[in-house]
């Protein structure tokens, strides 16, 4: 009897890998955001607008828009991890998109009307880490491979 052991011919390149895993937690994190009890103040949640009391985990403020942004940004990592080009694009570019919402969590009050995602001090320490991490993780995962014979 001969067996025959299967082979992946779609092997995921490490920056695939890294964009399915970023889309899949930032989906975990959309859908938490929509659950009572790991989103504290539940019943404060707005759709957009710096008046959301409900924070994921008691830390992180989020409205419906924020938790849809998040599943978006969830959807567009798993998608975009078919191929490595693709990958590499979902991790550059959103890491550049959090660093300017980073940036605009910087400046924008906190109380302010024009803070309608809503954002506090733990969203903006989050968004500066999501940033640089997605930004490396994309440049460092995306060059080219040298071996030793190319020295």
């Amino acid at each position: 009897m001969t067996t025959h052991a299967r082979t992946s011919t779609t092997s995921r390149s490490p920056v695939q890998q890294a964009s399915l895993l970023v889309g899949v937690v930032f989906l975990l994190v959309g859908i938490l955001g929509f659950i009572p009890g790991i989103t504290t103040h539940y019943d404060t949640m707005t759709f957009a607008s710096h008046e959301s009391g409900a924070e994921l985990l008691g830390l992180f403020q989020v409205s419906v828009l924020h938790n849809l942004v998040h599943l978006a940004f969830g959807v567009a990592g798993v998608a975009m991890a078919r191929t490595a080009s693709g990958a590499g694009t979902f991790l550059l570019a959103g890491g550049a998109i959090y660093l300017v919402l980073w940036l605009y969590g910087l400046f924008v009050g906190h109380d302010s009307a024009a803070n309608f995602v809503p954002l506090n001090t733990a969203d903006n320490r989050l968004h500066f880490v999501l940033a640089l991490g997605m930004i490396a993780l994309g440049g460092l995962l995306t060059r080219p491979r040298t071996t030793a014979g190319d020295r």
